[in-house]
């Protein structure tokens, strides 16, 4: 068993190495999301990282969050391989593709993911266009006026809008 002050120094440690990294490779808003992913995992009952190399989650958290980002697509902007990160922890990519599917799967992380996405991956989210009446998606642009600034206004304070019609 692990104590919360072991848990807490091994986050640190894992903070402290994925901020490197993203100074070194990516850019500060990575930065934060591998922060904010760290320390949510560190708020699990079972913490995640209380067993095996800190290097590997490390890795995985950054794969973890690039993944969901395109991080690994040469289309998008920044750009980098897994074969560059697992260099940079010396680690393997197996393990570090087995680790960051377990955290995607933990956090259930997908494309678009309003929490640890990018703000160009928000921006860019084909979904911000959409809106559902009567359980169809449909285009807000086809609305008139009055709800598409509605559904914008309720968008902005973080809430999320349906129309039902008779």
């Amino acid at each position: 068993m692990t104590s919360k002050e072991e848990i807490k120094q091994k986050e640190q440690q894992l903070l402290e190495m994925t901020k490197a990294f993203c100074s070194k490779k990516l850019n500060e808003e990575y930065a934060q999301l591998c922060e904010k992913l760290i320390k949510k995992m560190g708020r699990k009952r079972d913490v995640p990282f209380q067993r095996g190399k800190l290097e590997i989650w490390a890795a995985a958290v950054i794969q973890a969050i690039g993944s969901i980002n395109f991080l690994f697509d040469k289309s998008f902007e920044p750009y980098l391989s897994t074969d560059e990160i697992n260099q940079y922890f010396g680690t393997k990519n197996s393990t570090v593709s087995s680790k960051a599917r377990e955290i995607k799967e933990m956090f259930r992380l997908q494309y678009y993911d309003p929490e640890f996405s990018t703000k160009s991956m928000t921006d860019s989210n084909p979904f911000n266009n959409m809106v559902v009446v009567n359980g169809m998606i449909v285009p807000l642009d086809i609305l008139p006026e009055n709800l598409q600034q509605e559904v914008k206004a309720a968008r902005a304070r973080g809430e999320d809008i349906e129309f039902y019609t008779e």
